[in-house]
């Protein structure tokens, strides 16, 4: 598990393009028949890529944490984002197809994840914060997630918003997550941008076409600055920072959130003339 701290809005004016690469982004999230994860200090959340291809992957819980087991003292949300898997909740199995969401609470003891075809396995996206309260495990297929088609053609991002865990659907202490589909010919997402200095956020971006690449912009709003992301790497967002893209082609992203709150609607919108 890779540790990474935090850094102010000082630090990120004066980064290099390497420099915010190495602080920011997750270039190999997603390897076969390995977990990887990436401890970040922002609101001590947890992301990760579990990639079962001809094996079995479980859930271990690591020195840093201090914890018997993984989910000790953490819930734990997951999103296929590839090809048809199973992940296994305490011995109980639960199916997942693309875009399938399940939620595992505090004080459950064992995750293992699998891919049914090895030939298109399964890409098990996680996003784990720590939890004061537990909740039971539970399984929301995409077709039952609460869905909500914002933006439009003319400014070039429509777009469909699936929320998966939050106070209206999958309950949790207090991690909030789901994903974002852009319409053929759309680019932007998150536009006019915002901050939510009570929250981190992480980003996901999956279905990025071979040899596009998505804009990723963060900073301060007056201090803006930029990653260009890959298919299947991952972006963490200080509670300070716009988080916000725009893609050589239409993609998707998977965004969670973890903090102070538990409102999906707390943002502080940047208006896009003060942008700089």
């Amino acid at each position: 598990m890779e540790i990474r701290y935090e850094h102010s809005q000082k630090e990120v004016r004066g980064m290099t393009t390497g420099e915010l690469r190495d602080a920011f982004l997750t270039e190999r999230l997603m390897q076969d028949d390995a977990i990887r994860l990436v401890y970040t200090h922002y609101d001590r959340v947890i992301l990760g890529g579990a990639c079962p291809v001809h094996q079995k992957l479980s859930l271990e819980t690591h020195p840093e944490l201090r914890a018997d087991f993984f989910l000790q003292r953490r819930e734990l949300g997951i999103i296929n984002v590839g090809g048809k898997g199973r992940v296994h909740a305490d011995d109980i199995p639960y199916e997942l197809n693309k875009l399938d969401c399940l939620y595992a609470g505090k004080g459950v003891k064992k995750i293992v994840f699998e891919s049914e075809d090895a030939d298109e396995p399964a890409l098990f996206f996680l996003l784990s914060a720590p939890a004061h309260a537990a909740h039971p495990v539970q399984f929301l297929p995409k077709e039952k997630a609460l869905p909500v088609t914002t933006g439009s053609a003319e400014t070039s991002n429509a777009r469909t918003i699936y929320k998966y865990i939050h106070a209206e659907g999958i309950r949790s202490c207090q991690l909030v997550m789901g994903l974002t589909i852009l319409k053929t010919g759309s680019v932007w997402n998150t536009m006019p941008a915002h901050t939510h200095s009570r929250r981190m956020e992480a980003y996901f971006y999956f279905d990025v076409p071979e040899g596009q690449r998505v804009f990723h912009f963060m900073g301060h709003p007056q201090e803006t600055r930029h990653l260009v992301v890959a298919d299947c790497q991952g972006v963490v967002s200080p509670p300070w920072s716009i988080h916000s893209g725009c893609g050589t082609s239409n993609y998707s992203f998977i965004w969670g959130m973890a903090g102070e709150n538990y409102t999906y609607t707390d943002m502080d919108l940047v208006n896009i003339p003060d942008l700089r």
